[in-house]
C-alpha cells in the first residue's frame, strides 16, 4: 500500500443521505413494483444499496435483491481493463426490470458488462443507479440512469469504498492523497 493519508472529506453523511432520499424518489417514481430486481456489484455498493433499499418500503417497492462480484481493479487504483466475475447472482432475470446498483462510474467497462449480461440473461429493461460518476474519460460510452454525485479524477473512499480494502465503514466520502516516494 503506497503511502497516504485521508483527510478532506467530499461528501458528509447528511449530504449523501441527502441525495440517496432523492435518488429513491426518482427510482421509485419510474419503476414497477412488478418485477424489480436490484442487482449490487459487490463491494463498493453494498452501503448504498442498502441505504436505497431501505426507503423503497415508503414507496410500496418490494424488490428482489441479490449481488453479483465483478473484478477490474485487483489492490491497485486503476483498472485492469478486463471485467471478471469472480461470484455471480443466482436470480432468475427473464422479463425482470434491473436495477443494476454500483458505487462508482468511471471507465465505464464494470457497468457497461453488467448491463450486456443482465440484458443476454432476458431482462426485461437494465438500468443502472451510481453512487459516484467521475468526471473521467471513460473506456466506454456509458451513462448512469440515476446518479448520485459528480466527483473528480480523484481517487475516493468511504460509504463502501475502498483502497485495498480498507475505509469502507467512513459514514462520508473522503479524497485519498498519496504521498510522493522518493
Amino acid at each position: 500500500m503506497r503511502p497516504h493519508h485521508v483527510r478532506e472529506v467530499l461528501f458528509t453523511s447528511e449530504q449523501i443521505q441527502q441525495r440517496v432520499n432523492a435518488m429513491i424518489d426518482e427510482i421509485a417514481g419510474i419503476c414497477e413494483a412488478g418485477n424489480l430486481v436490484m442487482l449490487g456489484i459487490l463491494r463498493g455498493s453494498f452501503i448504498f444499496m442498502a441505504d436505497l433499499v431501505r426507503g423503497f418500503a415508503h414507496h410500496n417497492l418490494h424488490p428482489r435483491i441479490d449481488f453479483i462480484t465483478l473484478s477490474s481493479y485487483g489492490s491497485g487504483t486503476e483498472s485492469s481493463g478486463t471485467v471478471k466475475i469472480t461470484h455471480d447472482t443466482d436470480e432468475d432475470l427473464r422479463g425482470a426490470d434491473v436495477v443494476i446498483v454500483d458505487d462508482i462510474l468511471d471507465s465505464g467497462r464494470t457497468l457497461a458488462f453488467a448491463k450486456a449480461l443482465f440484458l443476454q440473461r432476458g431482462a426485461r429493461s437494465v438500468r443502472t443507479c451510481v453512487l459516484l460518476d467521475k468526471k473521467t474519460d471513460r473506456a466506454v460510452n456509458m451513462k448512469a440512469d440515476f446518479t448520485g454525485f459528480p466527483v473528480g479524477d480523484d481517487f475516493v473512499v468511504g460509504y463502501g469504498l475502498d483502497y485495498d480494502k480498507r475505509y469502507r465503514e467512513l459514514p462520508y466520502i473522503a479524497k485519498v492523497t498519496f504521498e510522493e516516494t522518493r
